[in-house]
């Protein structure tokens, strides 16, 4: 591969990819620090442990194969809402960084991964609003997880479709 070494490229890109990256880690410090203090009457810590506490093995229905899920799948609302304000969050946190990549000129591959993580994140709150409330059961939290693995696969295509778009 001729050319110039990969040290001397990426010098060249300039401080663009370093300033969207700055703000996208510090806006995930803030959107966690802002999920708890919304919380704060609900006491989410001890909520989030109390949900992982409650994992056991359980049998998906249906289907003769067990998987961990948590006892009461419904008892746990205030993690739940929470989950949905995170993935929210970064939906909207992808959004903005979307905008930057686009305004820094970033490269292609870049924008993809933006917009591949911005479907998933998109999909992934919808779904928690959708799966994860005071009403969940045992299927519908296991529905949950077979419709995240879709939404992922749709991130995938949409990340691919962002490539060859620009080729």
């Amino acid at each position: 591969m001729g050319g110039k070494p990969v040290w001397e490229r990426r010098r060249m890109r300039g401080p663009g990819e370093s300033i969207v990256s700055a703000i996208s880690v510090g806006a995930v410090f803030i959107l966690i620090g802002l999920v708890f203090v919304l919380a704060l009457p609900n006491n989410l810590w001890d909520q989030t442990i109390a949900f992982f506490r409650s994992f056991t093995t359980r049998q998906v229905p249906g289907i003769g194969i067990t998987l961990p899920a948590p006892i009461n799948p419904g008892g746990h609302t205030v993690f739940y809402t929470a989950v949905f304000q995170f993935t929210l969050g970064l939906a909207f946190l992808q959004i903005l960084v979307l905008a930057l990549r686009i305004g820094f000129g970033s490269r292609v591959h870049k924008i993809a991964e933006t917009v591949g993580n911005l479907v998933f994140w998109i999909g992934a709150s919808y779904l928690v609003n959708m799966y994860l409330n005071s009403s969940t059961t045992l299927s519908t939290y296991f529905a949950f997880w077979a419709a995240i693995i879709i939404v992922l696969g749709l991130s995938i295509v949409a990340r691919a479709a962002v490539l060859i778009s620009k080729r």
